[in-house]
């Protein structure tokens, strides 16, 4: 006899939901298995004391009054259930030692030989002894046995649930079906009346290994039914990850199965808690197939695929695995794992014979696309991921599937991609002839039709670029590209195998897609327009930069400048990530031929005007060729496309990622010409070289700061920009440009403009004129230009630079200056180089004629030293001077560059550098050499003339204002001179080494900070065989350890006085008041800078006084002794060169005393 007396869902839902009119309507047998909790609520003091609560009690009380079986259960609420706790309380104690028997119990005092008899004679008290005493012990054999084989366990499954490998236990109660429905009663009573004691999960565990458990537990929670998620939680957690192999993993899933038959609205919960726990597959399988369909919002069919999808391609890795191990289980043995997997391969199989139905005429619906989509990928992922074998049906539809004919719509695109990924994902669809051959048609079919799909469907990627890219890879050879590119189409990660793809492989390349199919087929796919980084998929622009990276255009001679031309044109920001490299590569494949093809074979570069029309180039100011206007939104551009066959002028939109883009081709052109130009020239090969006049007419500068405003949208463009722009346009990158920028748009934030002025060129002209007489105008002109965006004030540049002159006058205020200054350094960033020979050309001193010869560009890069031709008064007004400082230094800047790439452009010495019939041309060392000599002359030469400037005139000491403005002047010399100095010290040493004035020495010491420097090469100096650079390097090594007092310095001043002692025995006395007399007062500032020299500088004091005195005594006596000779006048002079020289020397002594020697205060 089997007891299988099953809880209705209507009976589980009426009772926990409390709903009293629905019990009243379920018959008596209905509501057998919750009599236990009727008469509990029928019995028990209610806590809600309410008139609704008494009603139902009554209403049940009514219910139960019929029912004769409700006297037992009351009559087991009637016991003594505190005695009976401390009993269950000892018995527990007493079946935790290890080994007790059936016999040894507290709750039975006497065993009986037979417990169903004993069962069926017994009083309540009793029958709950004998039950629970049963499951006491039966729960303590289980207990034990898990401890003896924990270790073991672990070790088989990293387990510990021993119970759950345990067979049926015997139980002479349990096994006979007649008392089940009262066991279960007792049970029922025993959980609600002795919590303390009785742990629900406990005992449900223990059911588990009883014949009738599962049902027995189905009661329980019938009359507990808030105990529901906690008991399912408990019977998933304790079971193990492939559960259905064993006796008890059975037997829990058929309690699980029950309990989700009595509650069918929570069993997607008890699947969602199996997944999460990674426990019980085939329990989720079976229950997505019994109840998905009950999910709110699913299709009649029920979520099996989206479900097993789910899990498979879900971004969790360990329910991947798990998963994924129960299919290959359930494929090698035989149980309920492979039960569950045939069923569902069966349900599967079922929704595919149903899908291609619907496509008998290989026609697919467009309401099935999506479906039959998700049935690819799942297939797919069934067989890349958990490794399952197709059947021969299984792989018959999935072919009839996957070629048939979808609708022209973003999901039939899609469709079409995720079938193309599959073929070759899983190489075993075309095992067979009849298979191969259909999906060859299929392809073929996808190459004649792809631009009809994309027009119509109006997506941008379109399977036609991935047949593309495929074909491209294949011929290259480059497989685990194809790999790369079948895994992010089908968003899963699945191992293929290259020597799988070898029928694919000549599928696509012999039968499909020669290489020149592809190249022909290529350059007429149209540009995607408005090309960014949001647009996903597989892209023209994809497949057009694999052929250039294999230079399959160059080998078959396929024009394809026009292409990329019109794809940069059309690109918009944010940039998308393929761009750059497409650029890289085709620069590559215009200057570096490949090594397997012939010279010629190289592809065309960008034309000059092509480029222009971009930039929108037109004349402007002084004859050169400018942007009239940077416009950063669009420009129209009308393109010429003469390599197209039946093309026309075109106009597509050029944004700033298109100028952008351009710049980048344009620097990178350079760069790679330059860096091969020694192998093009060895070829004989002759490439296009853009001229400096054509890059001085873009906006480089201003295309930077774009680009580092907005890197986001323009990731990857600009570390690259920087770094071609830093080496080869080093004047367009300074780094007080960058500083400058920074402090200009916090100066934005700042300014309010009220009452506004007009900005044209007249109005601009008649207010700037009058400076000196309405400077309020002019303030407010200059602060509403500075609040304006740089591209909108660079228009009126010219009218603005060309008063740059009238801040010389005297009667300009400072702030009026330091404002146009401001100006000047906002528009520096539009076009700089076009404003340095603009400024330089209104700054140019005037002769006599008052006509001075205008600059171009290319005289400043020539001779950059021209920048300093400016009026006198340049130089002691600060604000212009800075001006005109950042002129120079970018100049020199430029120049430098210029003559780095005339020899880079030119390998190979013209004629004309050689020296004469019979000697061979100057070699590379050579000619670096004279680059390097012709800088370092240049860059001295400008210091030396900056230094000059800082010479004080007569007007500068006889006007008390002048000498703060020649003060203002040196400081922005010497921090001109401590950048120079900094960034080339041998600089430094060439300048010391010309000398200059040593007046300017203290200016020197004081103002730059980096003359330290100059010690390193003073004993050097100090050896040079001419005086004067002698008593000049004694003058800096004074100046030097006064500012410096160093040990490095003392060792210096050191050497320098020895080497004034040694000069001392051997010069002549012409010579000697030459070197001695500016060095004297060198010699005060050493003692005063280093006390313990006073010794030795007055040891040369003496000498060099007894010397003098020497030598003046000498010639006094030969005077006396020849009172008639007439005394030469050279001896005249010689000795009154001596007599002042001793006067020196006094002076010089009690300079020493006051300063050095008797000083009071030393810090």
């Amino acid at each position: 006899m089997h007891f299988k007396t099953f809880v209705s869902p209507r009976v589980f839902r009426a009772i926990q939901n409390v709903d009293i009119d629905d019990l009243t309507r379920c018959t008596a047998k209905e509501i057998r298995p919750i009599l236990p909790c009727l008469v509990r609520m029928s019995l028990i003091s209610p806590l809600d004391n309410t008139r609704e609560c008494a009603e139902g009690r009554k209403e049940i009380l009514t219910l139960l009054s019929g029912i004769e079986l409700v006297n037992s259960i009351v009559a087991l609420l009637s016991i003594d259930f505190h005695q009976l706790e401390n009993d269950v309380k000892k018995e527990q104690q007493l079946r935790q030692k290890l080994g007790s028997s059936h016999t040894d119990s507290i709750l039975l005092q006497s065993a009986p030989s037979s417990l169903a008899l004993e069962f069926e004679r017994s009083d309540s008290t009793r029958r709950l002894q004998l039950v629970l005493s049963e499951l006491l012990f039966i729960s303590s054999q289980l207990h034990e046995q898990q401890q003896k084989g924990q270790q073991s366990l672990t070790s088989l499954d990293g387990t510990s649930g021993g119970a759950c490998i345990t067979p049926l236990r015997h139980s002479d109660l349990f096994d006979n079906a007649v008392y089940m429905e009262e066991i279960c009663d007792v049970i029922c009573i025993a959980l609600a009346e002795l919590p303390a004691v009785l742990n629900l999960t406990e005992v449900v565990e223990t059911l588990l290994h009883v014949k009738h458990g599962p049902y027995i537990i189905c009661w329980v929670v019938a009359n507990s039914p808030d105990c529901f998620r906690e008991v399912c939680t408990s019977l998933i957690s304790n079971a193990e990850r492939q559960e259905e192999e064993t006796a008890v993993g059975r037997v829990r899933m058929q309690a699980l199965t029950l309990l989700c038959q009595m509650n069918p609205v929570q069993a997607l919960a008890v699947r969602a808690k199996c997944v999460e726990l990674c426990r019980m597959p085939a329990l989720a399988i079976a229950l997505s197939l019994e109840h998905s369909g009950q999910t709110v919002g699913a299709d009649p069919e029920g979520d099996m695929v989206a479900f097993v999808s789910g899990l498979l391609l879900g971004s969790d890795q360990q329910v991947r695995n798990w998963f994924a191990m129960f299919v290959r289980n359930g494929q090698k043995r035989k149980g309920e794992s492979q039960a569950a997997l045939n069923l569902l391969r069966d349900e599967l199989l079922r929704r595919l014979q149903a899908v291609v139905l619907y496509s008998m005429d290989q026609r697919l619906p467009d309401s099935c696309v999506v479906q039959a989509s998700a049935l690819l990928r799942l297939y797919c992922a069934l067989r890349g991921i958990a490794g399952i074998k197709f059947q021969e049906e299984e792989v018959s539809l999935v072919v009839q599937l996957l070629t048939s004919h979808p609708p022209p719509s973003p999901a039939g695109v899609r469709f079409v991609s995720l079938g193309l990924c599959m073929l070759i994902a899983c190489p075993s669809l075309i095992s067979l002839p009849e298979h191969e051959r259909r999906s060859i048609e299929w392809v073929q079919w996808l190459v004649r039709e792809e631009a009809y799909f994309e027009s119509a469907s109006g997506v941008t990627a379109s399977f036609g670029e991935m047949l593309l890219l495929m074909a491209i890879h294949f011929h290259s050879n480059q497989l685990s590209a194809i790999c790369e590119l079948v895994c992010s189409t089908l968003g899963m990660k699945v191992p293929i195998r290259p020597n799988n793809m070898t029928r694919m492989k000549h599928i696509f390349t012999q039968d499909i897609f020669t290489e020149q199919v592809v190249t022909s087929h290529a350059v007429k796919v149209p540009v995607t327009a408005n090309l960014n980084a949001n647009i996903t998929g597989f892209l023209p622009v994809h497949c057009i930069h694999q052929l250039l990276k294999s230079r399959a255009f160059t080998k078959h001679r396929v024009p394809i400048k026009s292409w990329i031309y019109r794809q940069i044109c059309s690109s918009v920001p944010p940039l998308h990530p393929v761009l750059p490299a497409l650029i890289e590569v085709y620069v590559n494949s215009i200057l570096v031929p490949s090594p397997k093809a012939p010279q010629e074979h190289t592809n065309k570069p960008l034309d000059e005007e092509e480029i222009r029309r971009v930039f929108e180039v037109s004349t402007a100011f002084g004859g050169m060729v400018e942007t009239r206007r940077i416009k950063s939104e669009t420009v129209s551009i009308n393109m010429d496309v003469d390599e197209m066959p039946g093309s026309s002028a075109t106009s597509e939109s050029s944004s700033l990622v298109t100028q952008l883009l351009l710049l980048y081709y344009l620097l990178l052109y350079e760069d790679v010409r330059l860096a091969s130009a020694h192998s093009t020239a060895a070829a004989g090969r002759v490439v296009k070289s853009y001229t400096p006049e054509f890059l001085s007419e873009l906006p480089i500068r201003y295309l930077l700061q774009q680009a580092r405003r907005d890197q986001q949208s323009y990731a990857g463009l600009f570390s690259p920009l920087l770094r071609l722009l830093a080496t080869h346009f080093p004047h367009l990158c300074l780094v007080e440009d960058w500083l400058d920028e920074e402090e200009a748009s916090e100066l934005i934030t700042q300014v309010e403009i009220r009452d506004k002025l007009s900005t044209s060129d007249s109005n601009i002209n008649d207010v700037l004129s009058q400076i000196p007489q309405c400077p309020s105008r002019a303030v407010r002109l200059l602060r509403q230009l500075i609040a304006m965006p740089p591209t909108d004030v660079w228009p009126h540049a010219s009218a603005i630079i060309q008063h740059l002159p009238a801040l010389l006058d005297n009667r300009v205020p400072r702030y009026i200056q330091e404002l146009f200054k401001q100006l000047w350094l906002r528009l520096n960033t539009v076009l700089p180089r076009c404003l340095w020979v603009t400024s330089i050309n209104a700054l140019l001193h005037r002769g006599p004629s008052g006509c001075p010869v205008l600059l171009t560009q290319e005289n400043i890069v020539l001779d950059p030293l021209q920048t300093l031709r400016c009026d006198p008064a340049v130089f002691r007004c600060a604000p212009v001077l800075s001006v005109v400082l950042r002129v120079l230094q970018a100049s020199l800047a430029a120049s430098r560059c210029q003559l780095a790439r005339h020899l880079q452009d030119r390998p190979e010495p013209s004629r004309t550098l050689q020296g004469g019939p019979g000697l061979p041309p100057p070699s590379e060392g050579e000619r670096e050499e004279l680059r390097a000599a012709l800088v370092w002359a240049q860059d001295s030469l400008a210091l030396q003339i900056l230094l000059e400037t800082c010479l004080a005139s007569g007007d500068d000491k006889a006007n008390p204002g002048q000498r703060w403005a020649l003060q203002e002047v040196r400081s922005l010399v010497c921090s001109h001179l401590h950048q120079v100095f900094i960034a080339d010290p041998s600089l430094a040493k060439l300048v010391h080494f010309q000398g200059y004035p040593r007046e300017l020495l203290p200016v020197m010491v004081r103002g730059v900070p980096s003359m330290h420097i100059c010690l390193d090469f003073l004993p050097e100096l100090l050896g040079q065989p001419c005086l004067d650079k002698q008593a000049f390097a004694v003058d800096l090594v004074s100046h030097l350890s006064v500012q410096y007092a160093l040990p490095k310095s003392l060792s210096v001043a050191r050497l320098a006085v020895n080497t004034l002692s040694t000069l001392l025995g051997v010069l002549p006395s012409a010579s000697r008041a030459k070197l001695f007399g500016p060095s004297l007062p060198a010699l005060v500032r050493i003692c005063e800078a280093f006390p313990p020299l006073t010794e030795d500088v007055v040891s040369l004091l003496m000498q060099l006084g007894r010397v003098c005195v020497s030598e003046t005594s000498l010639t006094g006596a030969m005077q006396i002794g020849d009172s008639s000779a007439t005394t030469d006048r050279e001896d005249k002079e010689t000795a009154d060169t001596n007599l002042a020289l001793c006067r020196l020397v006094e002076d010089t002594f009690l300079d020493i005393l006051s300063k050095a020697v008797l000083r009071n205060k030393i810090y």
